[in-house]
């Protein structure tokens, strides 16, 4: 199959650069690597954007469940602060 594409100039430039450094024999040989790289990116998306999916069902699960409790930001910010006053001391 054969696929005529268009590119602005810059990327153009790129593709040539990439071809002229030797890594590449060929546009196409380029292309056919980005094109590979993109898909690899787009399933990484995928999946990251299942997980949260699947972190947010399990999150509104928890609270409708009631497995939730308030959340104690004076106690947070004081056990921060403990750790941090230990740590600098350690120093």
């Amino acid at each position: 199959m054969s696929l005529n594409v268009s590119l602005p100039p810059e990327l153009e430039s790129r593709v040539r650069e990439h071809v002229a450094s030797g890594l590449y024999g060929s546009a196409s040989e380029v292309i056919r690597e980005a094109l590979r790289l993109f898909e690899a990116y787009q399933s990484l998306q995928q999946s990251t954007l299942a997980q949260l999916r699947a972190d947010v069902a399990q999150g509104i699960a928890d609270k409708e469940s009631g497995r939730i409790e308030p959340l104690d930001m004076a106690g947070i910010k004081r056990l921060g602060r403990e750790r941090l006053g230990r740590s600098a001391s350690a120093q």
